[in-house]
């Protein structure tokens, strides 16, 4: 998925000059306030953050809506938004649509969308071991002989 690259600024930048800096995140979308030693900040308005939270929420709804009354809807749609999922089996790809849905719906009913990255990011490696046939044969074969004792944690 692409965005709109964020105007991005210091973090000193907002500490130095908070008034300009905020000015800034309401004549655009927002402004990545990048850090040195920890993971960068977005600053943007509360009414924009309600509003993009909502769009998301109204799309999570509409997807399962659809998916309910369309169950192969997503499943053969998927390979057009997320490339990768062609190197799944079918049964996979049936198996993600339905969990990208359901999670979906759960994770904008929370307003909280890391469960639906996190799901993505491991159907993806998934993808990539069905994509590489000599890994997929390592990690799919029964492993042979005997490995010896396990130490205790």
């Amino acid at each position: 998925m692409t965005t709109a690259p964020l105007e991005s600024v210091p973090f000193s930048e907002l500490l130095r000059q908070p008034a300009e800096t905020a000015e800034r995140a309401f004549r655009s979308r927002a402004v990545r306030l990048r850090r040195r030693d920890a993971a960068d900040l977005v600053l943007m308005s509360a009414d924009r953050a309600e509003a993009e939270g909502q769009l998301v929420d109204i799309t999570a709804r509409l997807l399962a809506t659809l998916s309910r009354q369309n169950p192969e809807l997503v499943r053969d749609l998927l390979p057009t938004v997320l490339p990768w999922v062609r190197f799944l089996p079918d049964k996979d790809r049936e198996q993600l649509a339905g969990e990208f849905v359901s999670t979906a719906e759960a994770a904008a009913a929370m307003g909280n969308t890391a469960a639906i990255s996190q799901l993505l990011v491991e159907w993806r490696h998934t993808a990539e071991i069905y994509a590489d046939p000599e890994l997929h044969q390592a990690l799919s074969s029964e492993p042979t002989g005997d490995f010896g004792v396990v130490p205790r944690p």
